[in-house]
């Protein structure tokens, strides 16, 4: 094990790493997140990095909290981008430790931004997103052959805390067969009330994915319609991810976790269509 990581990329002083953790899962950490977990002095982490992870820092390390969660007091994106050219400049090795993947809603090309424009070198450790790996643990695909062939990442609120908008909501409802939201929760009854205004069948299989990838998740299958009253009254809370689409009725049959852990049960058909012969 030692000579697989002696042969990955070093995490030099005065340099920052922008690395995904994943939707929680420490075993969903790439080999090179754990790289720099173990050689890095300072670990930026935001709210979402699962403390497991956290646990594979080196001794002595110092941990940084620079979460944002909405509705609650954060740090400026500003003041965190400048602590990580304060850090670099002090020559200490910087990891910047995002859940999910920095580029996807992780604000990482911002931060890279600036460590550009202070002449910091920087490397970027793409993770597993929980659009996609969350929805994996809850047994939902993003595509399958028999329901889409394009799906649609969102997020449900901008910079100013409201839904984005210069979302074209019509063409992603015309467009898109599974659309996926990051941050969506607090605003999914506008959400969908633009979703079901441009189109989409009130009807149509709603998912959210509480706590994703961790032992505390929790799934809430609902319909467009119902979504924002359902979400309510279940008591979940972000972070959520929320998906939109006849992927979520794949939920009966791909539910691996649940089958794993609680003995679900697992319908084999899903659609009603499959034949002995699976299609080339």
């Amino acid at each position: 094990m030692d000579a697989l990581f002696s042969s990955l990329p070093v995490l030099e002083p005065g340099s920052v790493w922008l690395v995904g953790a994943g939707p929680g899962d420490p075993g969903l950490l790439t080999l090179l997140a754990v790289q720099a977990l173990r050689q890095a002095d300072v670990i930026v982490h935001d709210a979402l990095v699962n403390a497991e992870c956290l646990k594979l820092a080196k001794m002595g390390a110092v941990l940084e909290f620079a979460g944002k969660r909405g509705g609650k007091p954060s740090s400026k994106q500003r003041d965190i981008s400048l602590r990580l050219v304060e850090l670099a400049r002090a020559g200490k090795r910087v990891l910047r430790l995002k859940g999910g993947d920095p580029f996807v809603f992780g604000r990482g090309g911002e931060e890279a931004l600036t460590l550009l424009e202070h002449n910091i070198p920087f490397r970027v450790v793409p993770g597993i997103t929980a659009g996609i790996g969350g929805l994996a643990y809850a047994g939902i695909p993003v595509t399958h052959r028999e329901v889409n062939h394009a799906v649609t990442f969102l997020t449900g609120h901008d910079s100013s805390g409201v839904v984005p908008d210069r979302i074209n909501w019509k063409g992603i409802a015309a467009g898109s067969p599974v659309i996926v939201m990051y941050m969506a929760m607090k605003h999914i009854g506008q959400i969908a009330e633009n979703l079901i205004g441009a189109g989409r069948s009130p009807d149509e299989p709603v998912a959210f994915v509480c706590n994703a990838a961790t032992p505390d998740q929790s799934v809430l299958e609902t319909t467009l319609s119902r979504a924002a009253v359902d979400a309510a009254e279940s008591g979940l809370e972000p972070p959520a991810i929320v998906v939109v689409g006849d992927v979520v009725r794949l939920r009966g049959s791909l539910d691996w976790l649940g089958a794993l852990r609680d003995g679900k049960a697992l319908a084999p058909d899903p659609f009603g269509s499959r034949t002995l012969k699976d299609p080339a």
